[in-house]
């Protein structure tokens, strides 16, 4: 038995989100179902770094899973992608002992959020971009980046819904780029929240519209409540950029 770890990219418009639900459309059901034509119907799980809403896009997630068919690495790339609909990409596999798991062996993971700060919503983008055309202080963007930077507790900037009991996490980078009529904040960080980085957005989007001070990010991330934080982000802007091991 072999383990194979692959990275992949996805737009998630169409998916239900990364993980398998009954009677949905997702990207975890249709790698899995692939794999299963590719070992004569026989079921095969494939376990992902972490899983992504309905929306939400992958540039680098990756996933793993247990095989002992013996095709080489770059045959698995090549079976895979002719199998898959156009909206999967297979990038990369390779083999990996069987103590390597996706999501714990994980040391980093990087997101970008897209926005589009055109007037009018570019109708080809609507999908990979959140629209938002209303003027925006960088500089006090960035400053509220800068508080987010460190080891604390995210609670307030997780999901109500999510189960996880150690809500402490470490953002290692936070930057805000500018591309044309988009704007992109960058974040990498030791692991991430259900809805963690569209939540944070939300926050910073207050801060860049003057409705909160930066400095009242202290205070929210203190109150350890998902009330004291900002609205949750729409899912289309968010890419799960990469996944460091």
């Amino acid at each position: 038995m072999q383990r194979w770890k692959a990275t992949v990219s996805y737009d998630g418009t169409q998916f239900a989100g990364y993980q398998v639900q009954p009677e949905a459309r997702t990207v975890q059901g249709e790698i899995e179902k692939n794999l299963a034509k590719m070992h004569k119907g026989n079921s095969v799980r494939i376990s992902a770094s972490g899983r992504t809403d309905a929306g939400v896009h992958a540039i680098g997630q990756v996933f793993h899973f247990d095989s002992p068919l013996a095709i080489a690495p770059e045959r698995w790339q090549k079976a895979l992608n002719a199998l898959l609909p156009a909206d999967i990409r297979i990038l990369e596999v390779e083999a990996v002992p069987l103590d390597f798991h996706a999501r714990f062996s994980a040391v980093e993971k990087e997101y970008h959020y897209r926005l589009m700060t055109n007037g009018e919503p570019d109708v080809f983008r609507r999908n990979y971009a959140s629209h938002f055309p209303y003027p925006l202080d960088h500089g006090a963007i960035q400053e509220a980046m800068g508080i987010f930077m460190g080891t604390h507790d995210f609670t307030s900037f997780s999901s109500a819904r999510s189960e996880v009991e150690d809500k402490v996490r470490t953002i290692t980078m936070f930057e805000l780029e500018t591309a044309g009529d988009e704007l992109i904040f960058k974040v990498r960080g030791s692991g991430f929240l259900y809805n963690m980085v569209r939540i944070m957005a939300g926050t910073l989007l207050d801060a860049g519209q003057g409705k909160i001070q930066p400095e009242e990010i202290r205070s929210m991330l203190a109150e350890k409540d998902r009330s004291a934080a900002g609205k949750t982000a729409p899912p289309h802007g968010l890419y799960l950029y990469r996944v460091t091991y």
